[in-house]
């Protein structure tokens, strides 16, 4: 089994995602070869809360040309985790 922080990248700060949270459902960038499962079982182990539900959406590298250089951007795979009710809340913030 791989590592929980290999899996879950790094939380998705947007105006979006932040209205979100008061719904319980939090956006992390995750690894692009990680299922559904692997994220929620992630999720709780890093941070102690029970996951009701789980929406991954790959994001396609961008074209971007420098020069007479051209690529792609890396590829994405965003998760909104969404918990259960009584589940606690995650601090992405610590105050």
């Amino acid at each position: 089994m791989k590592d929980p922080r290999d899996i879950i990248k790094r939380p998705v700060i947007t105006e979006r995602s932040t209205e979100l949270m008061g719904e319980k459902k939090y956006t992390f960038e995750v690894d692009v070869k990680a299922n559904k499962t692997e994220v929620k079982d992630a999720i709780e182990a890093i941070f102690g809360v029970k996951v009701a539900k789980v929406n991954i959406m790959n994001y396609k590298g961008k074209f971007k040309r420098v020069g007479r250089y051209s690529g792609l951007t890396n590829r994405r795979r965003k998760a909104i985790v969404t918990l259960t009710p009584d589940s606690k809340e995650i601090e992405l913030f610590e105050v």
